[in-house]
């Protein structure tokens, strides 16, 4: 596995001068990110079947193990308050359980068992949408809940650093970023996991785009948790409508803090009418304001 290569380039790295050791670590993450430019199909090509699924009410579900797992809860946690995505429609299936994201678990990456079981217990099924992530391709743990959820009908997305690997060939969706060998062999934390986050913000992030959470680049179904977070909600709103703050604020009260509601608000629309004409379009903005504007 080319991930797990020795580079004679870097042989004596710990005698370098510390700017020269950082400069091959960042050469290292730059060519990280250009790894995954080849995969930018792939990952659009899952992203359009995944939204079918979800469009359903199917989940988001990540499996993996060691950095692998732990890169994709953190690109799952996010989606809650950047997106609203719904928590009980996110899945982590991590080798060796909840505790393996905090410290290592020895040999849970090996248990094909627990990946099976990781996909029975919670029940996956044809709506659902399973994202494995491991930089060998050929973790057991990860490969087994692959093979279990497509068995059970579910979409299947491989990310891997290491081509014509077993998990790549167990997925529906294969997704390869081939980092080639580490600055330190085998710390796949460092080009491998870069590449891998970075796969994961653009699948993710392109499937809440397709899901109409966003409209003009601004994210529309936000959670406001917070002032910064409130203080945003109202600048969106007055960038999208050329509305003043006063009516910004009055239309996120009136809309009870859901963000798609106080813009047709602040457009003229009753909190009523504002929710019909986004029921009416799925909850796409874009085209409730459309509908909105024929009818006023």
């Amino acid at each position: 596995m080319a991930t797990e290569h020795f580079s004679p380039r870097y042989q004596d790295l710990d005698t370098w001068p510390s700017l020269d050791v950082l400069a091959a670590f960042y050469e290292g993450q730059l060519s990280a990110v250009a790894a995954v430019r080849p995969a930018l199909p792939a990952i659009a090509a899952a992203a359009e079947e995944a939204v079918l699924r979800l469009r359903r009410g199917g989940r988001l579900v990540y499996a993996g193990a060691g950095t692998s797992g732990r890169i994709g809860v953190q690109d799952g946690t996010e989606l809650p308050p950047t997106f609203n995505w719904p928590e009980d429609r996110l899945v982590y299936l991590i080798a060796g359980g909840k505790g393996a994201i905090m410290q290592a678990v020895e040999n849970a990456e090996d248990s094909v068992e627990d990946g099976i079981a990781g996909i029975r217990h919670n029940g996956i099924g044809p709506d659902d949408v399973v994202i494995g992530v491991a930089a060998s391709g050929r973790t057991p743990f990860t490969i087994a809940a692959l093979k279990e959820a497509a068995s059970r009908g579910a979409q299947t997305i491989g990310i891997a650093n290491n081509p014509d690997t077993d998990l790549l060939a167990a997925c529906s969706h294969p997704i390869l970023a081939d980092t080639g060998e580490e600055v330190i062999a085998g710390s796949t934390r460092m080009k491998a996991g870069t590449a891998q986050k970075v796969i994961l913000n653009l699948l993710s992030t392109l499937i809440m785009v397709r899901m109409d959470r966003v409209y003009r680049g601004l994210m529309v179904n936000m959670r406001a948790t917070n002032a910064k977070l409130r203080r945003r909600s109202e600048i969106m709103v007055m960038q999208i409508t050329d509305c003043d703050e006063a009516t910004a604020t009055d239309a996120i009260l009136e809309a009870g803090g859901d963000l798609k509601t106080a813009v047709l608000i602040a457009m003229g629309a009753s909190p009523s009418e504002a929710q019909g004409a986004l029921e009416r379009n799925g909850g796409n903005l874009r085209k409730a304001l459309a509908d909105f504007a024929k009818e006023a």
